[in-house]
């Protein structure tokens, strides 16, 4: 009786066996033959999907899936010969020959659907956040780490040359000690800070809103806010139309979303988080908040996260969004710009409205350039070297714990204290109901 080889089963046997029947390239892991393609799964074909899709096209696109059919048809005509699905459950299970996923699904489902993914040997791309919850982010970095795993959240932002830059200037201690770092932001684009409108629409046709639920508790199905709702009061690039959930504006919504902090942190944090080798915040507070804290986010907030050093010196890092700023005074600005940062030292300051990094001709360049994030994911598969990609999960998930600890202070309304070993607020508990979430049968991580 034959027995049949999945394609990647064959491969690694093939490279393992017979180099006369393989020319590898210098540098390429054995396991890929010279210019063999990826086999891609695509979880989010829509919003970021899209972006997302593009940027590995160049690949061998396997599989689609989007819980919008009308996304999902739009992507699969460009893709023709790739399978469909609305239920990435679906796609996992039967696609036998992936090597990889992209995971571009609203904020709650990335967990879900990348650890699924990874722990069937799968290297996974996912959007930022990495997760929507801090322990998620945890299982995530062990899980990329023990499968070894060729992983990147999604954001250039940490291979660009003015973080790195940034980072170097840090390290070399041409700031002096840094005591504070600020960053801001225009979110939320999104409607935020309000109750649930009441009431039920009906589903439209191409959409699977239980997909699109996933592991989050079930709920109505509302398209838009009722007339007259102080949402159509907000700006236009904010009110969204008016639409309550999909598309986009699921960020503004707790069980779905993870607020502005998620969606910019992973973009802004990393000169501060990566250039001090920082860990987990010892505490969290909040400085100012703006409406609400139920099943949304609030309207606008001001956090304080406080850090120590691996040398025990203290760093506070303050946020803030939905039009809160730091001062002029101390960004060097009449008009600060509506996002910024800015990383401040007993020296000097850099960031918005001070000196670029560029400026500091006299520190030398002692850290690695990236490339395309896309492509360096794919080179990290075909190298085996999880330490390819410019954020891989070894970094973003440590950088996830940290700044989703913020959405946990939100949601109780008051500082927090916590215990990064145990993965647990000691001072608050009823905090730690959000560390971890429940999830909906049959969606659970």
């Amino acid at each position: 009786m034959k027995t049949r080889l999945t394609r990647r089963q064959y491969l690694k046997s093939a490279a393992a066996t017979a180099t006369a029947f393989w020319i590898l390239p210098a540098g390429l892991a054995r396991g890929y033959a010279a210019n063999e393609k990826v086999n891609i799964g695509i979880i989010g074909a829509g919003g970021r999907g899209g972006a997302n899709l593009k940027g590995v096209s160049g690949e061998n696109i396997v599989a689609l899936c989007d819980i919008d059919r009308n996304r999902l048809g739009a992507a699969a005509r460009r893709f023709e010969k790739a399978h469909t699905y609305t239920d990435y459950r679906e796609l996992l299970d039967k696609e036998k020959n992936l090597d990889a996923v992209v995971v571009s699904t609203p904020d709650h489902m990335h967990a879900p659907v990348s650890v699924r993914a990874m722990r069937q040997g799968l290297h996974c791309y996912c959007e930022k956040p990495l997760t929507h919850d801090v322990a998620e982010a945890r299982l995530m970095t062990q899980i990329a780490a023990e499968k070894k795993l060729s992983t990147h959240m999604g954001t250039p932002s940490r291979g660009h040359e003015e973080t790195v830059r940034a980072v170097e200037v840090i390290r070399s201690g041409a700031l002096g000690q840094v005591t504070e770092a600020h960053f801001w932001t225009n979110r939320p684009i999104w409607p935020q800070g309000f109750e649930r409108p009441r009431g039920e629409d009906p589903i439209p046709n191409h959409l699977d809103w239980n997909s699109w639920i996933g592991s989050a508790p079930m709920r109505p199905y509302k398209e838009k806010w009722p007339e007259g709702h102080p949402v159509y009061k907000l700006p236009p690039n904010q009110r969204r139309g008016g639409l309550v959930y999909h598309p986009f504006v699921w960020r503004g919504w707790w069980d779905f979303g993870t607020g502005a902090l998620g969606d910019i942190a992973p973009h802004m944090w990393s000169p501060a988080y990566w250039g001090l080798e920082l860990d987990a915040p010892e505490s969290v507070e909040i400085v100012d908040v703006s409406g609400p804290t139920g099943e949304m986010f609030p309207a606008a907030s001001i956090l304080q996260f406080n850090f120590k050093t691996k040398t025990g010196q203290p760093v506070r890092i303050f946020w803030y969004d939905g039009g809160r700023k730091p001062s002029s005074e101390l960004v060097g600005m009449k008009n600060v710009p509506d996002g910024g940062y800015l990383i401040v030292g007993t020296k000097a300051t850099i960031g918005t409205g001070h000196k670029s990094p560029h400026n500091f001709q006299d520190v030398p360049k002692t850290l690695r350039r990236y490339g395309d994030m896309y492509s360096e994911w794919i080179a990290g598969i075909k190298e085996s070297n999880p330490d390819r990609p410019s954020c891989p999960f070894s970094y973003a998930g440590p950088l996830t714990e940290a700044y989703l600890l913020g959405n946990i202070a939100l949601k109780v309304g008051q500082k927090i204290e916590w215990d990064a070993k145990a993965l647990r607020v000691t001072n608050c508990p009823e905090a730690n109901q959000y560390v971890r979430r429940e999830y909906r049968k049959g969606w659970e991580v």
